[in-house]
């Protein structure tokens, strides 16, 4: 397909998605069920932990967003804010060299994890992730963070190189908490993000 109609395309699903901060207990059940559904189909439950919501969801910096279509609850992402005054993250579990290393340097940085899209709705709709992970770079914008986070499996690496100009920061790391190698990868929003908002507008909050 050609980008630019896909591009159209995705700006045309946004008149029926709505992105929502959750925030009380009723729909953190509600995301938590679908991560758990999202994980277990994908065969990457985590092994170490007893649920799938942790201390970080109730974090001042973290931000978890429930996306909605046509008001039906269809995927789920949670953004860190990370700062040099607010170390938390995900990826600093698997990552903590990397991420001192930006920290020491003064980068801001927006760490997605906990992306969790319901399996029947993304057999039907391939541009599922691409709504999901909208957040993230409207965060980044919001936030003027350095650089936006992917610790993802090695085998999606090319989607976030391909799509967000990431770049691959650890080719792959084995992970306690999931049993599995995870790639940590990073979008410069510096050198990156004017590109990729003139490529996808669909990220494009409007606000720089």
């Amino acid at each position: 397909m050609e980008l630019e109609g896909f591009s159209e395309r995705l700006m045309r699903y946004l008149d029926h998605v709505e992105y929502r901060r959750i925030e009380t207990s009723e729909d953190l059940e509600t995301i938590e069920q679908l991560r758990y559904k999202a994980y277990k189909a994908a065969d990457v439950l985590p092994v170490a932990v007893p649920s799938m919501i942790d201390d970080a969801d109730f974090d001042p910096h973290a931000f978890v967003f429930g996306i909605y279509y046509f008001e039906e609850l269809v995927s789920t992402i949670r953004l860190h804010h990370v700062t040099p005054e607010h170390p938390l993250s995900q990826s600093a579990g698997v990552f903590p060299d990397v991420m001192d290393a930006y920290l020491d340097a003064g980068l801001t940085l927006i760490d997605p994890a906990r992306f969790a899209v319901d399996p029947a709705v993304a057999a039907e709709m391939p541009v599922l992730p691409y709504i999901t992970l909208r957040p993230s770079i409207v965060a980044a914008a919001y936030f003027k963070a350095d650089r936006v986070l992917q610790h993802v499996r090695p085998h999606h690496a090319a989607f976030y190189k391909r799509v967000f100009y990431a770049e691959t920061i650890v080719d792959r790391r084995m992970t306690e908490i999931y049993g599995l190698e995870l790639t940590l990868m990073a979008t410069n929003t510096h050198t990156t993000g004017n590109k990729l908002l003139k490529r996808y507008p669909f990220f494009d909050s409007g606000v720089h």
